[in-house]
């Protein structure tokens, strides 16, 4: 009944959303102030397909009964990882991984290579694991790194993933390894709950929408995604990850090789003397060559074997030129030498043909220069991988978050996932506005990496379903320019009176409050009545992190700049409030404020449409609730156990 509920709101959402977005782009736009009438309706229909995005998730959104009884007999690996936290925080959480019930052996990752962590290991009996020589001078590639190192250095048939202030349960194996007797599971993921969060939570660190029907919306659609820690992983999945990356990346190499070759030889052979045949000739078999080699890899061949084969073909190509051009050289010199009546060591050195050949094969002259660019870039393919510590990464590296590309591509090569939600560690959030605030930027940043190399609408192997669940966690992110967007067009009407709808205030008012009711409908009834106010708040109201987090995204993907990677702190950094953390929010609240104040005014004096008036009155009123937000969060001062531990323990 809920779900048939569920379905029929999510049916009027998006009926309501394409009915009020059609009307506000063909009969509503105030072109004369397109300015900022132009920016409302494409933020608006920003909302719209994101909107859609949800209610497309909460379609199927899936409860799944409780799964099957784990199998004895199985290994599994319980991988800590840490790199700065405390031995005290690691320590709780080896000590919680180590009580497990279900036979495993537990290991601390530990990425700070440091004697006490290493003593711990040693006290508590468990594994020890840091990086060896190998990855000095190499990428390290923060968490992603620390994991794929420990894959090397294990064995179990399963893995289950802990932050290092993820404390597990004693039941989390037995209530998540059943799911593996379908020997299509790949990963099984849990809830991320944080244990030190105040009473109405300030910093907006419990998502409950998103580890709730979110995740089971997407997981109805096997799109439920790997969130870093409180995970459960098959081994076989990563590994078959990692050599189908290996092998992708490798033939995209010797592809990239051979069509860089082919264009060295086409201009070469454009540019060779056209009274030189034997050049031309030798040019156009090495063309052929090529194209051979390309067929060949199509066909099956193996890559190494087919580079090989054109190398040599190439070599020999190369000794056939100069071996011509030395011999007529040679008898040119022969005559030469026959008029001189002293012996030179140098004549003798010049006549050996084939230590002349060898020598002038590799000279940097074209068409010779050209076939010996075409070597060159053949052997530049790093079938070893030697600018990585290891040749094998399972876990994606090409964001500094690991976990969403890397079910992304277990979900490419045809795997399931599945989203159990139960309690089963417990965490902790950060303490403090600014360590919230740097963790959500590297949240975001990674995501939005991914969406810049990885577009999932791009990628092979996954259902459309699976494409749209992946880009709508991406597309969230741009909702920071919406959001100036929705700050800014209230206020330029209440200061200016540039109204961006051209239409009556009382008609717009009609169109956009069902919208507006239909939208909050739907997440109550999605949420099962779990209270989602404070993540929608967080979601505008950190409009300038998900600004940054774009824009250094495609700075970094596309420019290469470098991103800064920091770790969550696990306590409270900084004393006092931080004002300047909040400085653009502060500046729109103030501009809002003092809109506001027009706006009262000019209802006052009777200048402009009272209803317009009002209605943008109400919009910034709702605008600073949702800012409000970061008041009580850049005063929060930090968890307080004493105060906080019956809400805790009620939840």
């Amino acid at each position: 009944m809920r779900m048939i509920l569920l379905r029929l709101v999510v049916i009027l959402t998006v009926l309501l959303g394409v009915n009020y977005i059609a009307w506000r782009w063909l009969f509503s736009l105030n072109w004369d102030a397109w300015w900022v009438a132009v920016p409302l309706v494409i933020a608006e229909t920003y909302s719209l397909i994101d909107v859609t995005l949800f209610s497309m998730t909460m379609w199927r959104a899936r409860e799944r009964p409780a799964p099957p009884e784990a199998s004895d007999g199985l290994t599994v690996d319980v991988f800590i990882t840490t790199y700065n936290e405390s031995v005290d925080l690691v320590s709780g959480t080896a000590r919680a991984a180590r009580g497990i019930r279900y036979p495993h052996t537990t290991w601390i990752l530990d990425d700070g290579k440091r004697p006490a962590m290493a003593a711990l290991a040693r006290d508590l009996d468990i594994g020890y694991i840091t990086r060896g020589d190998d990855w000095s001078g190499r990428p390290l590639h923060a968490k992603a790194g620390n994991l794929n190192n420990a894959l090397m250095n294990t064995e179990g048939e399963f893995m289950l993933i802990l932050d290092a202030d993820q404390v597990p349960l004693p039941d989390i194996l037995h209530r998540t390894l059943g799911y593996f007797t379908n020997p299509l599971v790949a990963l099984v993921q849990t809830p991320q709950v944080f244990g030190n969060v105040a009473t109405g939570d300030p910093l907006g660190s419990q998502a409950p929408l998103f580890y709730g029907p979110i995740q089971q919306g997407k997981d109805g659609w096997n799109a439920a995604f790997f969130c870093g820690s409180n995970a459960v992983v098959r081994r076989e999945s990563l590994m078959q990850l990692g050599i189908t990356r290996y092998v992708l990346e490798t033939e995209i190499a010797v592809t990239r090789a051979l069509a860089g070759s082919a264009r060295v030889l086409r201009r070469a052979r454009r540019s060779a003397d056209a009274q030189d045949p034997v050049a031309q000739t030798v040019l156009v078999e090495v063309e052929e060559a090529v194209k051979d080699t390309r067929r060949a890899i199509t066909d099956g061949m193996s890559i190494g074997q087919a580079t090989y084969d054109l190398q040599h073909r190439i070599g020999a190509y190369t000794r056939g030129m100069v071996e011509s051009d030395v011999r007529l050289l040679a008898l040119d010199l022969v005559a030469i030498r026959e008029l001189h009546t002293e012996t030179d060591a140098g004549w003798d050195v010049l006549l050996d043909v084939d230590k002349t050949v060898d020598a002038l094969s590799s000279r940097d002259l074209s068409p010779l220069g050209a076939l010996e660019s075409v070597q060159a870039l053949l052997r530049s393919i790093d079938m070893d991988r030697a600018h990585e510590a290891q040749p094998l990464m399972p876990l994606a590296t090409i964001s500094v978050t690991e976990d969403m590309a890397t079910s992304m591509r277990l979900h490419g090569l045809g795997w399931r996932t599945v989203y159990h939600n139960e309690l089963l560690a417990v965490g902790l959030a950060p303490e403090d506005l600014g360590t919230m605030l740097t963790q959500r930027l590297r949240w975001a940043q990674g995501t939005m990496q991914v969406f810049l190399r990885e577009n999932p609408l791009l990628q092979g192997g996954l259902s459309t379903p699976q494409r749209l669940m992946y880009f709508s966690t991406m597309w969230s992110y741009l909702s920071g320019f919406a959001a100036v967007v929705y700050f800014t067009a209230p206020a330029v009407f209440l200061i200016f009176g540039v109204l961006p709808v051209d239409t009556t205030a009382l008609e717009f008012f009609l169109r956009f409050l069902p919208v507006m009711v239909i939208n909050q409908l739907l997440f109550v009834v999605a949420s099962h009545g779990i209270s989602t106010w404070r993540g929608q708040q967080y979601s505008l109201a950190l409009f300038p992190v998900w600004i940054n987090a774009t824009v250094s995204a495609v700075a970094n993907v596309l420019f290469r700049v470098p991103l800064d990677f920091a770790v969550t702190a696990k306590t409270r950094q900084g004393t006092g409030p931080q004002w300047r953390l909040i400085t653009p929010q502060i500046v729109a609240a103030t501009v809002l404020v003092i809109a506001s104040v027009i706006g009262v005014v000019r209802l006052a004096v009777g200048i402009g449409e009272p209803i317009g008036t009002f209605v943008n009155l109400a919009w910034v009123f709702f605008d600073l609730v949702i800012l409000s937000v970061l008041v009580s969060a850049v005063r929060f001062q930090g968890f307080e156990p004493n105060k906080e531990a019956a809400a805790w323990n009620s939840q």
